[in-house]
């Protein structure tokens, strides 16, 4: 008797066993969890923090897919591409929203589907007379390229030299900290001529800089796509669907545009308008001196914030979606008391941006030395509190000073574009272009130092 239990009580758990192998987990499901686990990595092309809002070209995208679909979206962030297979494969999400190069190897265990992006490796370079530029990979030949060791740029430099002949003069970069995005930094900055990226990398830092060019192709063209499990075909299906159906829609040239197009620059060459009055710096000086006791700072301090998020235009919304004067994302003047549609009023602006400026001082009372504080409270004001959290915990990491900026978070904001740094387990918001935070704290110093100038002159 005790022997046909076991045996009934063996085939039941097997019979379950079966059953739970066999259950159908797909986008039905999906709907009836009412949510999405969506597996990316932290990249200036596919999701980051900015502002304190969660941004990207794939997260932008899969945001309006789950919202088409009324799914809310979780984003679980992969440390690189290895995990991002790894966690797929898993169960850990549903669906990978990066770049996943297609080959054949993974079509058994994977569907590419969703978006496709079709790209090849660039020669960047700055913008010159159309002679002294470099037009044909031939030129290339007794020109010194930078790229970053064992990397897919480096092997292309290899393949293509080898293909010329022997000639180009390939500069190996071997240091850790440096990114393709760093290199073409420095090819903007005069001090390197040339690097290779994706071409989409490359179109989005053209943004930053408008003296690189990024015409010139090293490479043959490169598929890649999002990515969901091969027991998944009715997701597969149902991102392919609504890929066909928006691909040509405002919404989504949109989402293009804001990353690969739109200038992320301003001019910051600042003259006071002829027509205001004596004494007036900017047309906004009345309101700017009614809010200063809000801020806890002078108010040339708020006109050299509204000057580096607007250059005073009041109706200005710029590509990350901040709004009004005072560059101020709806969600935070949200939690002024301030609608949407007030921000483009100078003083609901100013206000608003004042209070945040409080608020901030507040966050970093514990840093000494107004001069310091302030700098964490306009690195924060730029780039967010949580990235500047992250700094704080990376100096506390290596031993230096959490509650000094100069020399040392200022140091780790910039490290924050890194990925052995924001991958670091004490940094909870991922990747920064942490080399813009600095330079806002920089140059909003510099206008506060230049408006005080003009104030005392028009004295």
């Amino acid at each position: 008797m005790n022997k046909l239990y076991f045996i009934a009580v063996l085939l039941l758990i097997t019979t379950s066993c079966a059953e739970h192998k066999t259950r159908t987990y797909d986008f039905k499901q999906i709907k009836e969890t009412g949510e999405l686990n969506v597996i990316t990595m932290s990249s200036s092309t596919s999701y980051f923090i900015y502002k304190d809002e969660a941004m990207g070209y794939d997260y932008d995208l899969v945001k309006q897919f789950c919202d088409y679909h009324g799914l809310k979206l979780n984003i679980k962030v992969a440390e690189n591409s290895t995990r991002l297979l790894q966690m797929l494969e898993n169960g850990e999400g549903d669906l990978i929203a990066s770049a996943v190069t297609v080959q054949n190897e993974l079509k058994d265990s994977i569907i590419y589907c969703g978006l496709e992006q079709i790209s090849h490796q660039v020669l960047v370079q700055r913008t010159g007379k159309r002679d002294s530029m470099v037009t044909d990979v031939v030129q290339l030949i007794g020109k010194e390229v930078y790229v970053k060791h064992d990397t897919k740029y480096h092997r292309r430099l290899l393949n293509l030299d080898a293909e010329l002949g022997k000639g180009i003069l390939i500069k190996d970069v071997e240091k850790d900290t440096i990114t393709v995005e760093d290199l073409i930094g420095m090819v903007a900055r005069k001090e390197i001529n040339y690097t290779v990226a994706d071409e989409y990398i490359a179109k989005l830092n053209k943004t930053y800089y408008r003296n690189i060019d990024v015409s010139l192709p090293l490479s043959f063209e490169q598929r890649s796509s999002w990515a969901v499990r091969k027991d998944t075909p009715e997701l597969a299906d149902s991102l392919n669907a609504w890929f066909a159906q928006n691909s040509r829609k405002p919404i989504y040239k949109d989402i293009t545009k804001k990353y690969f197009e739109l200038s992320k620059m301003l001019d910051v060459e600042y003259k006071i308008p002829k027509d205001l009055p004596k004494g007036f710096i900017t047309p906004f000086d009345p309101l700017f001196k009614k809010y200063e006791g809000v801020a806890g700072y002078d108010w040339l301090l708020l006109a050299s914030i509204a000057y580096q998020e607007s250059r005073f235009k009041t109706n200005l919304s710029s590509w990350a979606g901040a709004v009004g004067l005072m560059g101020l994302m709806p969600r935070t003047a949200a939690s002024f008391g301030a609608a949407p549609e007030e921000l483009t009023n100078p003083e609901v602006s100013i206000k608003v941006g004042a209070g945040l400026v409080a608020r901030l001082n507040d966050i970093f009372k514990r840093v000494p030395g107004e001069e310091q504080r302030l700098k964490f409270v306009l690195a924060a004001y730029n780039g967010g509190n949580g990235h500047i959290a992250d700094a704080q915990a990376l100096a506390r990491k290596y031993g230096d000073d959490p509650y000094k900026w100069d020399g040392s978070v200022e140091k780790y904001i910039e490290l924050k574009s890194k990925p052995e740094y924001y991958t670091d387990s004490v940094c909870k918001n991922g990747y920064l272009r942490g080399s813009e935070v600095v330079n806002y704290v920089n140059q909003v110093t510099k206008n506060w130092n230049k408006f005080r100038d003009m104030y005392e002159k028009g004295k």
